[in-house]
């Protein structure tokens, strides 16, 4: 494996002119055959090498990549990693059944109450009452037919 912590920075910035050439030959490649907009984004894909490693985040990116190249190495060939996996996924399995035997009153658990065993209180479905006493609508530009239905409703 190659640790960060042990390149020099000549090592670095050959690193990081190699990275932008190859996307300055990218972004003219993308002018010549595909046109301007891919070119402008080639172009800033192809700065970003420059500025990892004028900001100093060129190096912490290889030091995230070498941990997760490590953890990824250790979880493939470590047995002791696969226990610990299987470990997880037989918790899981349990947690589901146990909620599934809970859920049938199985074993001595208290089923959880679902919307289905609770009784329903009969909802009330009438509409408020009118705020205005019955009698002559006033002229307000609305038809007789449509105040009609409108007092139906309880609608003033």
């Amino acid at each position: 494996m190659c640790h960060a912590g042990t390149v020099d920075d000549v090592t670095w910035g050959a690193l990081t002119l190699t990275l932008t050439a190859i996307g300055g030959f990218y972004t003219w490649w993308a002018y010549k055959t595909r046109g301007m907009t891919p070119a402008i984004r080639g172009l800033a894909i192809t700065l970003l090498p420059a500025a990892a490693w004028l900001t100093g985040t060129l190096r912490l990116f290889t030091e995230i990549a070498d941990a997760v190249t490590d953890w990824a190495v250790h979880l493939v060939f470590s047995p002791k990693v696969w226990l610990g996996v299987i470990l997880a996924v037989l918790s899981v399995v349990l947690f589901v059944v146990s909620g599934k035997l809970r859920d049938r009153g199985v074993g001595g658990g208290n089923p959880r109450r679902t919307s289905a065993d609770t009784p329903k209180k009969p909802e009330s479905r009438a509409l408020p009452q009118a705020k205005q006493a019955p009698g002559a609508l006033a002229d307000d530009g609305i038809d007789d037919e449509i105040a009609e239905i409108l007092k139906r409703r309880g609608i003033s």
